[in-house]
This record gives C-alpha cells, sequence and structure tokens, in this order.
C-alpha cells in the first residue's frame, strides 16, 4: 500500500503532512511512501531528509497517480481535486459540517475521503486526535504572539527602580488550546483567569494555577427556583445548555451568553492580554467579546482571537490581521500551529500514522464500518456521501 504525500498550497501553510521519523516508521511496517518534491522545505524536512528515511520523490502528478492514498492538512483545493484520479482514497482536515460543496465534490469524483477532524474524542483515539494535538501548540503560539504585541512584561518583577507588577491573563475556552495557554501564560509569570461554558472544566483551570471565572447557571432547585429568580415550567428543559458534548462545548443561549458577558466584565476590563478559543463545530464561531466591551478595556491591552478563521470570538477581529481599535491590539491570526510548522507536523504525522495503522491492515483496508473511528471519520466512500 503506497502513501502519497503532498505540498501544501494553502496561502501561509509552512506544515507538511508528514515527517520523515514517521515516513521511516510506515516504511519498516511495510507501507511505501513517496513525497511531492519540496513538500517538507517550509518545515525545515529536506528532500535528502525523506529518501534517507526510505521513501521515494515524486512530482506532484506521480504523487498523485501511484498513491492509494494522498494524506495532506487541508481541504483539497478545486484544482487539486480535479487532478485526483477515481478511487484514490484521502486523508486530510475537512470540516465536513461545514463545508457541504467540497463534500459534494469529492463523492462527485468518485473519491472516498477521512476528515481528520471528525476523530471522535475517546481514549483509544487519543494519539490519532489532530485537533488537540494542533490545538494544544495553538494555545502556546497565542500566548507568545500575545506576549510579543504587549507592552509589558508577564512576571513579576522588582528592580531597584521599583516593582514592575504581574500581567494579568484572561482565557476564554478551557479546552485543549485555553488549557495550554493557561499553562504558558503561568509559566511566564502572568496572572490567569479563565471561563467556559463547561462547568466540569473548573478543576482542570484551577490544576494548572488559573481563577476560574463561574457563570451562574439557571438551574431550578426542587422548588422551581433559581438564584433571585423563579423560572415557569416551560424553562426547565434549558437547563442542560452548558454542558458539553464529547468534549466539545455546545452552542448556548443568548440568555447564558449575557450572564456569561456579565460574569467576566470586570476581569476582561483588567486583563492585559485576553485570548479566545471557543468553537462549536460545523458553525460560526460564537462572539464573546463585543464592540462596546473592547471600548471598556485598558489601552495598551491585546486580543489574540484563536476563532479568527471561523468568524472570531470578537466582535471585532478581521482574519489574519492585526488591527488596533480604542487602544486595544486584536489580534486574528489564523493557523497559530503553522507558526510552529516543524513541531506542528511532527505530531500531524504521528496522528495519521496511527490513524491508517488502525483502519489498515497487511492486506489492505479493513472496512469496518461499524467501528467508531472509522464510522466517525469515513466521511464519503466510492463517491457515496455516509454522512448528513
Amino acid at each position: 500500500m503506497k502513501i502519497g504525500v503532498i505540498k501544501e498550497t494553502k496561502t501561509n501553510e509552512k506544515r507538511v503532512a508528514m515527517s520523515p521519523s514517521v515516513a521511516k516508521n510506515l516504511k519498516s511496517r511495510g507501507y511505501e511512501i513517496c513525497i511531492e518534491s519540496g513538500a517538507g522545505i517550509l518545515s525545515s524536512y529536506s528532500d535528502q531528509a525523506y529518501t534517507d528515511s526510505g521513501a521515494e520523490i515524486l512530482s506532484n502528478t506521480d504523487v498523485l497517480n501511484n498513491s492509494d492514498i494522498i494524506i495532506g492538512i487541508n481541504p483539497p483545493s478545486d484544482e487539486l481535486i480535479n487532478q485526483i484520479g477515481e478511487n484514490k482514497i484521502w486523508i486530510s482536515l475537512l470540516y465536513h459540517k461545514s463545508n457541504n460543496d467540497l463534500i459534494k465534490k469529492l463523492a462527485d469524483k468518485g473519491l472516498t475521503i477521512f476528515s481528520m477532524d471528525a476523530i471522535p474524542r475517546i481514549s483509544r483515539a487519543q494519539n490519532m486526535d489532530v485537533l488537540s494535538s494542533q490545538a494544544n501548540l495553538g494555545g502556546y503560539k497565542a500566548v507568545i504572539s500575545g506576549a510579543n504585541e504587549l507592552g509589558k512584561i508577564f512576571p513579576l518583577m522588582m528592580t531597584a527602580a521599583g516593582t514592575i507588577t504581574p500581567s494579568k491573563v484572561l482565557i476564554f475556552g478551557v479546552g485543549v488550546a485555553g488549557l495550554q495557554a493557561i499553562a504558558t501564560a503561568k509559566r511566564l509569570g502572568a496572572v490567569v483567569e479563565a471561563t467556559d461554558v463547561r462547568p466540569e472544566t473548573k478543576e482542570q483551570a484551577e490544576s494548572l494555577g488559573a481563577k476560574f471565572i463561574q457563570v451562574e447557571e439557571n438551574k431550578p432547585t426542587q422548588n422551581n427556583q433559581l438564584k433571585d429568580t423563579i423560572i415557569t415550567p416551560e424553562a426547565l428543559n434549558k437547563f442542560e445548555e452548558s454542558k458539553s458534548h464529547g468534549g466539545y462545548a455546545k452552542e448556548v443561549s443568548d440568555d447564558y451568553k449575557q450572564r456569561q458577558k456579565e460574569a467576566v466584565n470586570k476581569s476582561l476590563a483588567q486583563a492585559d492580554l485576553v485570548i479566545t478559543t471557543a468553537l462549536v463545530p460545523g458553525k460560526k464561531a460564537p462572539i464573546l467579546i463585543t464592540e462596546e466591551q473592547v471600548k471598556q478595556m485598558k489601552m495598551g491591552s491585546v486580543i489574540v482571537d484563536m476563532a479568527a478563521e471561523q468568524g472570531g470570538n470578537c466582535e471585532l477581529t478581521q482574519m489574519d490581521k492585526t488591527i488596533e481599535q480604542y487602544g486595544v491590539k486584536i489580534v486574528g491570526k489564523i493557523n497559530l500551529p503553522g507558526e510552529l510548522a516543524q513541531v506542528a507536523s511532527e505530531l500531524y504525522a504521528k496522528n495519521i500514522s496511527a490513524f491508517i495503522e488502525h483502519l489498515t491492515n497487511k492486506d489492505g483496508f479493513k472496512w469496518e464500518m461499524d467501528e467508531e473511528i472509522t464510522k466517525a471519520t469515513l466521511i464519503v466512500k466510492n463517491g457515496k456521501i455516509l454522512v448528513d
């Protein structure tokens, strides 16, 4: 079975889907590996490094024609889809829930496609979880990028001229990216606060040294009473709004968003750096910071919006731009993991290697259609769309 690796063509993408060390490991397990010439250059992997690992260096056309499985990082462009021959298997991030047109094009070509972003968050799939491995790096890089834009240092510093107080960092979203952002900011000496719609993340945030900002839930008591509120029976069914599903946050109601806004306003006004990480799969990123709230922030403060590519958690975010509004810098960088291309590529390659080894044996693909990981990630098989 031959695995082909293409050079990424998305603007500012420096990652590659296969590292030389992972190529060597797959080669030792009986897979053939071919790499498009120059595919790893921006990740600091030379063609010679791949050749030394046992991979074959080919042109783009030869990789596409001679591979059984073609792997990438980003969804394929229309041009690339036209180049891929029928009956090929494509594996990459696809974000199929919000890319219906793309999935139809791939299906019309008669391809079989697996979406790496659909890996279920279960214990036995942890070594395949691309979103987590890349988000981990993104959370780290978000703090470093914010520190670079900030006009002050993170730690407490005592000098002969006086004491410099530590920076205050506020993090929206305590998922993988948020937890790494907390850890990184704490290591740099900042005072960190965090908030999330999922109450179960409180313990995780506090274990890393962050103060958790709890949003008061409209949870009914036995007397159908809330804190300072009485609700109708019709409202009782709405309480589950903030619970998570498969490790991801669910979209919450306008009422919850208003309560979250009120809970964090004081911390937001005092923060030097704010990092937002909130995403809802298949939907536009929720607005967590409005223009009015930006106006209330300190001059010189910074927002790093990790959800910029999905519309942004800040109302003023501009995708892939750093702007300044009301004295606040708003960083809308996309693909923060891609700025750490070498290590991001290595982790992605390990994820996809584990995934391919799970799906295949010495005779080829196992096609265990009811197996949980296969069922979640197999989006199209031989041109037939399998998911809604």
